[in-house]
């Protein structure tokens, strides 16, 4: 799997024949915010938006729109720093921006144009590195990044999402790939998806602390019966 391609069409070419026009935006919380860097401008920020929605749809950013300000910002989408800034904006659809999503993410960030938040990727990508905000952004990219349609996520699209949020710290990731390749799940549900993480931080590579009679999905029980017997540690416990 070319993990490049596959999300710069998750971001960029997604649900084109949906809209998220009418979503609201919980303004409520403040999402991993800090110190203001400079004054902010709403209606400067309003007119940067408008650069990219289109004129059938000036209050929504579509696909097309979000390819070309990925560009502007010199940004990939296989960027992790944009899925952090969709979470920031609490987006809810991949591929889409509203004007009150653009709006309540770029307030946070006091980011009213381009150069402003090309300073901020920094800190977007320090976000990651509390362990409380990660998990809120792992968990944010389930339903972000599923079709509005669907209650599960299909799997190329979890192995995607999965590569981009754990692929630098866990080192089962390609044996759990493997795995999926070769099983019968082509979707995981919610719960199989946020206790990924949870096995991910708890469980070691030598699966030795793994509890056979704990509360993880049938899934992942198969996974570590799966790698013990390539491993040829099947029936060792």
């Amino acid at each position: 799997m070319d993990l490049g391609e596959d999300l710069s069409s998750l971001f960029g070419k997604r649900s084109k024949t949906s809209s998220s026009s009418n979503s609201t935006v919980n303004t409520r919380r403040s999402r991993g915010s800090e110190e203001p860097p400079t004054s902010f401008n709403q209606k400067k920020c309003i007119a940067w938006f408008r650069q990219y929605s289109s004129a059938s749809s000036s209050d929504t950013i579509g696909p097309e729109g979000v390819e070309m300000f990925c560009r502007d910002l010199d940004v990939e989408p296989e960027n992790i720093a944009l899925l952090v800034l969709s979470w920031k904006m609490g987006a809810k659809q991949m591929g889409y921006f509203t004007l009150q999503e653009w709006l309540l993410g770029l307030t946070d960030l006091q980011c009213d144009s381009l150069t402003k938040l090309q300073g901020r990727i920094t800190h977007l990508h320090s976000l990651l590195n509390d362990s409380t905000h990660f998990k809120s952004i792992y968990r944010y990219a389930f339903d972000f990044s599923r079709d509005k349609d669907q209650r599960s996520l299909d799997i190329e699209t979890a192995k995607a999402m999965l590569g981009l949020l754990l692929g630098r710290q866990w080192s089962l990731l390609n044996s759990f790939f493997q795995f999926l390749d070769q099983s019968r799940y082509r979707v995981l549900n919610k719960d199989q998806w946020c206790n990924v993480l949870e096995f991910s931080r708890a469980v070691d590579v030598d699966l030795k602390n793994y509890d056979v009679d704990g509360a993880w999905p049938v899934m992942l029980d198969e996974f570590v019966e799966w790698l013990k017997v390539n491993r040829g540690e099947s029936n060792t416990q």
